[in-house]
């Protein structure tokens, strides 16, 4: 009988332990599940900050747009974004009530960050108790328990931080912290380049002599209205002989030429397309979701049409000719002209890809061709 309950027991021990090693094998799968899932979020959420820097959007969106990912992917519940823009610090993005955003843009202050920004160290604080607070708080007792500051930096230049906080105590004494170190870097290269965008916002204006805009409107307001359509044809023309008429005649009747010769193209332009005045002599064209096969017959026309203006030269009037003004009142004298000539290269651009390289492959063709080439050039 003893013989009996014993193997019993050896046979319940064994299963026991077979059970326990199943389970804890089953945990370890679980485990490992939920870290690729992980994973796979984290490289999605890299993703989706890839496209919003490369999105043609307001430069305050896109990181409002990149705090709204992380909250999302990552289960935050509080996030903040602080950029010092030289003179203050301005809070760029949050979900937070607004009336916490004075405190929140004044973290800098707090002693218990300071050491973080000097070191370039990431700040981890929390609290035992309900009802205490985190040492930054003012008046907002309970809405967070546990925070986590991250100074952030462009080449050891400091920009300001990032703070995520939690409602609950030790919230983040857990977290993937590497996870969280390529999302500062992440917040880093969007601040950077929005920051170049705005660079980019405030240089457009207007061109004096053509009234058009130049050439940096193209990278802002000028791409969002090619970035509509999947596909679109940039035309880039150069006056080929601007030299040859400024030194024949004058400097003003160059100018002359390049005002007669951009009202004509406005006139004859659909509002849709994007004309600037890209670069001296170089204008450029997009012709917004249209292939470049329907630019081309198009432009032949409008070559000829515009090459065809007859441009009054500036007489230039010296003192001399002002006292002999009277006496030439009535005599006929015979008005000179001036026409231009036109170099154009035509490329097809695709939405999302590098629209500056484009612009400068045909800048490179337009300046590099022959100095009396006047064609049309697919490229």
């Amino acid at each position: 009988m003893s013989t009996i309950i014993t193997v019993i027991i050896l046979l319940l021990s064994g299963i026991t332990i077979t059970l326990a090693l199943l389970n804890w094998k089953i945990h370890v799968q679980l485990n490992n599940k939920k870290n690729v899932e992980k994973k796979i979020d984290g490289l999605n959420a890299i993703r989706e900050f890839m496209e919003t820097i490369g999105e043609t959007i307001n430069v305050e969106d896109k990181v409002k747009k990149i705090n709204d990912i992380i909250m999302e992917k990552y289960d935050i519940k509080y996030s903040t974004i602080v950029e010092f823009n030289g003179t203050g610090y301005v809070v760029r993005a949050s979900n937070v009530d607004e009336k916490h955003w004075e405190n929140l843009s004044s973290l800098h202050d707090e002693e218990i960050f300071k050491d973080s920004i000097t070191t370039q160290t990431t700040k981890y604080i929390t609290v035992d108790k309900e009802r205490e607070k985190l040492p930054y708080q003012k008046s907002e007792m309970g809405r967070s328990k546990s925070a986590m500051f991250f100074p952030l930096y462009i080449d050891n230049i400091y920009i300001g931080y990032w703070i995520i906080e939690s409602g609950e105590p030790h919230a983040f004494d857990d977290i993937d912290t590497t996870v969280l170190d390529i999302i500062k870097e992440s917040i880093v290269s969007v601040l950077k380049a929005v920051n170049y965008q705005k660079i980019v916002e405030s240089l457009p204006r207007d061109d004096y002599y053509s009234a058009l805009k130049t050439g940096e409107y193209l990278f802002n307001d000028g791409r969002k209205k090619i970035d509509k359509f999947s596909k679109s044809t940039i035309c880039m023309f150069r006056i080929t002989n601007i030299e040859e008429i400024n030194d024949k005649y004058n400097r003003e009747t160059g100018n002359q030429a390049i005002i007669d010769m951009c009202d004509y193209i406005r006139e004859n332009l659909s509002e849709e397309y994007v004309f600037v005045r890209y670069m001296g002599p170089k204008f450029v064209i997009a012709f917004s979701g249209v292939e470049i096969d329907a630019v081309v017959k198009f432009i032949i026309d409008l070559k000829k049409s515009t090459e065809k203006i007859k441009i009054k030269k500036v007489e230039k009037e010296k003192e001399e000719d002002k006292k002999d003004k009277k006496d030439k009142k009535d005599k006929k004298i015979e008005e000179e002209y001036v026409k231009i000539k036109l170099n154009f290269a035509l490329r097809t651009y695709y939405k999302g890809t590098a629209l500056e390289k484009l612009l400068k492959f045909l800048e490179e063709y337009i300046d590099n061709a022959p100095e009396n080439e006047s064609a049309i050039n697919q490229i």
